[in-house]
């Protein structure tokens, strides 16, 4: 199967469904993703916060793929927000993927109670690097309408990426709007919503219809609403069905059901970006 790519604002194309190796332990993302190059995946979604930048990078070398063939994101761990740290810790995580280039970086979480509220000038650090071509593009994750606002108005600069929580008990329109208005791509983590949509009667019975698990057809759902998805798993089986969700298509009438499952506020299942403050 091909995956749909979307034209990113930098220019750069990205796969509209990667591989997330959020939580994968270190152990085992090694065989996880050279798994998920053999089903056909090409987009990998890391970040130093998860702990296995180095294992991805093992598993980009051992798979002899061209590289140009693989688009990798990583993100800024919360505690490197100062200039000289993101800097500094960027090179780190170019050396642990054991590459010169990396596709999409991205600030992982915009802690507008930390730092004395300055996400600006970690924003404006981030730019440089995709001046300088180390990163072909630069984004952001988890930024709110306001933050997004505030960090174009005073920089000029617009990120190629906004990774929120997007799924079908939280479809996150404000900043799916907010993101559409900038010319910003929406990626979606949590596309299942941990799989708390996975039993639910409306997802059940459009599935049965298309002959397709729940899980399938919410990420068909979210790739018909043009964001883009990166599932995880180290399960082999489930590796391989999330990637066959491009043979069939839902109707305007099942997105839209599908959409009216949010449940606003109530859905969210991680932290709100407006609060949420970890360092670790």
């Amino acid at each position: 199967m091909t995956v749909p790519s979307i034209l990113l604002n930098s220019q750069t194309r990205i796969p509209q469904l990667g591989f997330g190796v959020f939580q994968i332990d270190p152990s085992d993302t090694v065989e996880a993703v050279l798994h998920a190059f053999e089903v056909g995946y090409r987009h990998i979604d890391t970040a130093q916060m998860y702990g296995n930048e180095r294992e991805v990078g093992q598993a980009i070398a051992k798979s002899g793929l061209p590289r140009d063939e693989i688009f990798v994101t990583s993100k800024l761990n919360n505690s490197n927000h100062e200039p000289d740290d993101v800097r500094s810790t960027f090179a780190g995580t170019l050396d642990a993927l054991g590459l010169d280039r990396i596709d999409l970086f991205l600030i992982h979480w915009p802690l507008p109670t930390r730092y004395g509220g300055d996400y600006v000038s970690t924003w404006s650090t981030m730019a440089e690097l995709a001046q300088d071509g180390r990163a072909s593009a630069v984004g952001v994750s988890n930024f709110q309408p306001d933050h997004l606002r505030r960090i174009v108005e005073e920089t000029g600069v617009v990120p190629a990426v906004n990774q929120v929580e997007v799924h079908p008990y939280f479809t996150n329109e404000d900043v799916r709007r907010a993101d559409a208005q900038h010319g910003i791509a929406t990626e979606a983590w949590s596309p299942i919503a941990q799989g708390g949509v996975l039993d639910d009667p409306t997802i059940t019975e459009i599935a049965e219809k298309h002959g397709k698990s729940t899980a399938q057809v919410t990420l068909r759902w979210h790739v018909e609403r043009g964001d883009i998805i990166f599932p995880k798993s180290v399960t082999p089986e489930r590796i391989k069905a999330n990637f066959e969700i491009f043979d069939f298509s839902l109707t305007p009438d099942e997105v839209n059901a599908i959409s009216a499952l949010d449940k606003g506020e109530d859905g969210r299942t991680g932290p709100n970006p407006d609060v949420f403050d970890y360092i670790p």
